[in-house]
């Protein structure tokens, strides 16, 4: 079996766009994948297309000879987005081998450890950053099913926050945790905000509210000011989304002070790296959380590792969030367990997913349809410079 050509599907969805690709065989085998970086969707197209040259005309079922082809061949590395083109096409590989076997990619990868994983909502709080506002939208999680979900109430703070926005942030998670069952798991994305000292301060301001943990609390630039905060927070750290290279996971170990890794597939060059990632957690007494922010191949990316990896914690959940035509361009999707907060797991075959086409192309990529999280009003994600002004 030999590839034999790479579609691409810039995808426009609203508040994000997301990149799809389809590699075609000549075996009557394909294999969908995801390739979506926020901010850099053409970008990453274009990297498709010069990277495709390493892997038409060779076996899809070679998933790590070709993904190490495609990093190597180039003699540089071209980091996140290098990543993430491997990620897409590695992927779709992967689904190649599990349809051409007859398998889920989780039976590839060793057989499931459980039947559901808990997950954890986000993009639900498309709305103006009050607490009334953010306490009806986390109700509508709540109807729909979710035990869990993510929130970053810090306007648009950086390096530091004022006392009156600090104020306002703990008002709407103090509303949230009053008004809301007791057994709801209420998650911080810090967004890499602040310094190390005003991340421990903050921190600490908020420990009383019970909060399940503290993402990615400080600057991307120097990934060791993670750990002071680490070992100084009342709150679990949780990080590694923007991580691009297994490496970068090795040296969080080695640093102390997490035990939850957020590798996103995607990032770091798709399903085997992740696998990487969950050994090296495993071997650190460590679990992983994957990130996922993208469409709903990803999803199932995610899932099939939430199937078969011992040490996975919790799953990222956009989809329900997403625009309602978003369905339509998937074959499958989870469900989630009201009693539990609980996702179910793909059984098909490969990724257990496939890409309809024609919604992908009815629905284009859209320029200004990506997230800034440091422009006024982006909680009510209508993308960059769209709907109106905020108040």
């Amino acid at each position: 079996m030999r590839i034999t050509e790479i579609e691409t599907f810039a995808v426009g969805a609203g508040w994000k766009n997301w990149l799809f690709v389809k590699v075609h065989t000549d075996g009557g085998f394909h294999g969908i994948g995801e390739g979506t970086l926020n901010g850099f969707i053409h970008t990453t197209e274009a990297g498709i297309r010069e990277l495709e040259h390493l892997v038409i005309g060779q076996d899809p079922r070679q998933v790590r000879a070709l993904a190490k082809r495609m990093l190597d061949s180039v003699s540089l590395d071209g980091g996140h987005i290098h990543r993430t083109v491997i990620a897409a096409i590695e992927v779709a590989c992967w689904d190649i081998l599990g349809k051409s076997l007859g398998v889920p990619i989780h039976q590839l990868l060793g057989g499931r450890m459980r039947e559901t994983v808990l997950g954890y909502a986000n993009g639900w709080y498309r709305t103006e950053r009050t607490p009334e506002a953010f306490l009806a939208a986390a109700k509508g999680v709540i109807s729909k099913g979710f035990k869990a979900f993510k929130v970053d109430p810090f306007g648009t703070a950086q390096g530091f926050i004022s006392e009156p926005e600090l104020a306002l942030a703990e008002d709407i998670l103090g509303t949230l945790r009053r008004e809301l069952p007791a057994d709801t798991r209420i998650l911080i994305d810090v967004h890499a905000r602040f310094t190390e000292v005003e991340a421990i301060r903050a921190a600490r301001r908020l420990a009383p509210l019970d909060l399940y943990w503290w993402e990615e609390p400080t600057t991307r630039d120097r990934q060791e000011t993670v750990h002071p905060v680490g070992n100084a927070s009342p709150i679990p750290v949780a990080t590694g989304e923007m991580y691009d290279t297994v490496g970068q996971f090795f040296t969080l170990a080695a640093g102390g002070g997490v035990n939850i890794f957020q590798p996103e597939p995607m990032s770091l060059g798709g399903i085997t790296n992740t696998l990487a990632v969950a050994d090296i957690a495993l071997a650190h007494g460590s679990y992983i959380a994957p990130h996922q922010s993208g469409g709903p191949v990803a999803t199932a990316v995610c899932l099939q590792l939430a199937a078969c990896v011992p040490n996975f914690l919790i799953q990222e959940h956009f989809d329900a969030f997403n625009e309602p035509w978003t369905r339509d361009l998937v074959s499958w999707h989870p469900t989630i367990d009201p009693t539990n907060g609980h996702l179910s797991l793909p059984d098909a075959p490969g990724l257990g997913i496939d890409l309809d086409v024609e919604v992908a192309r009815a629905h284009p990529y859209d320029p200004k349809a990506y997230l800034n999280i440091f422009e006024e009003g982006w909680e009510k994600r209508l993308g960059t410079g769209r709907g109106e002004a905020p108040a």
